[in-house]
């Protein structure tokens, strides 16, 4: 069995270090694999259409935006995230406020994820969609 004098040369060594653990790096975090992360803001054009990345709050009361930020759009859903009913409900509640058919609005990531991303299938600008979540947003 070892000393505790065996052990000085390995904690000078990790103090020298400023405390961090032998083997680890001190790099930035990496995110986690599958993660959803917009290209520049929420809402952001794509081949046939606009994507809009979605923070869901599922059982709410009822549906409404609530907040626009710089990562996501925060949307409460009135259904339970049970069985695919708030992916159900946040695509018909997302064709409601930005006025287009629901068919037009898929899920396009996220199915079983707080983190979603929406696609509107229609030729309307990010900055309209945005103008629209933001109105919807302040009622």
């Amino acid at each position: 069995m070892r000393g505790p004098s065996a052990f000085r040369p390995l904690l000078a060594a990790v103090r020298r270090r400023g405390g961090a653990m032998p083997g680890k790096s001190r790099g930035a975090a990496k995110e986690p694999a599958g993660s959803v992360v917009p290209a520049a803001g929420p809402v952001v054009a794509a081949e046939g259409g606009v994507r809009v990345t979605v923070r869901a709050k599922p059982g709410a009361r009822c549906s409404a935006v609530t907040d626009v930020t710089a990562e996501a759009v925060g949307v409460a859903i009135a259904a339970p995230p049970s069985e695919g009913e708030a992916n159900a409900e946040l695509c018909r509640y997302l064709s409601k406020v930005l006025e287009v058919k629901k068919s037009e609005v898929i899920l396009e990531k996220g199915g079983k994820s707080r983190d979603k991303v929406v696609k509107i299938l229609v030729s309307v600008t990010p900055d309209e969609i945005l103008e629209k979540l933001k109105k919807e947003a302040s009622t």
